[in-house]
């Protein structure tokens, strides 16, 4: 959405207005009766203040907007979404993969996702072309200069990792109940579980 031209907003605001269109090289003017769900992963409010988008469209568009975070924000998701793309994607290509490596899980939890859901997509399905066997093989270098921890954030998150790990051996890895990890880190179930992703902390087997 955020993509369209001035001139092109300025007529699919006339259409929204008054439910009317006349087809390219023809006079007939066409009553419609529809309702629009748009989508776009620009800042329109932003594009409104540079002018780059107008603002009584935005206005018009914007009556129940839903916001989705980005994937980064988002890392509970990750795991389930790498699942799902392996299984569309091992099928597409004819090969058998049932399961990840749990570092290679973890290495996509820990990553940035720039490019969101679709750069997930990608990255899993060209890892199945590359996997040989029945298991997931993420390369040491398919995230490479990708950011997947930004570097001011490597001590902290370093001695964060550690004081989880810590805390999670003297639990004996449980992670629930008024004994277990979460409640002596004063952390929800949840939260903790979506720590350990972020950081990429995978149970010894």
């Amino acid at each position: 959405m955020g993509e369209i031209p001035l001139d092109l907003q300025a007529k699919l605001l006339r259409v929204l207005q008054e439910r009317e269109f006349e087809r390219v090289g023809s006079s007939r003017t066409r009553r419609i009766d529809v309702r629009l769900i748009a989508a776009s992963n620009r800042d329109l409010g932003q594009m409104v203040e540079a002018r780059t988008f107008r603002e009584d469209l935005y206005y018009r568009l914007n009556v129940f907007p839903i916001e989705i975070p980005p994937l980064r924000e988002r890392g509970e998701d990750i795991p389930l979404l790498a699942r799902h793309f392996l299984q569309v994607h091992a099928r597409a290509n004819n090969r058998s993969i049932t399961a990840m490596e749990p570092g290679g899980l973890a290495a996509l939890c820990r990553y940035a996702w720039p490019g969101n859901v679709r750069e997930l997509s990608n990255i899993i399905e060209r890892c199945v072309i590359l996997t040989h066997g029945s298991t997931l093989h993420v390369p040491a270098d398919a995230l490479k200069s990708r950011g997947a921890v930004p570097a001011v954030d490597n001590s902290l998150a370093g001695a964060q990792r550690q004081h989880i790990l810590q805390v999670l051996e003297g639990c004996h890895w449980v992670i629930a109940g008024p004994t277990g990890a979460a409640a002596r880190l004063g952390m929800k179930r949840s939260s903790l579980q979506y720590r350990l992703q972020k950081l990429g902390i995978v149970r010894p087997t």
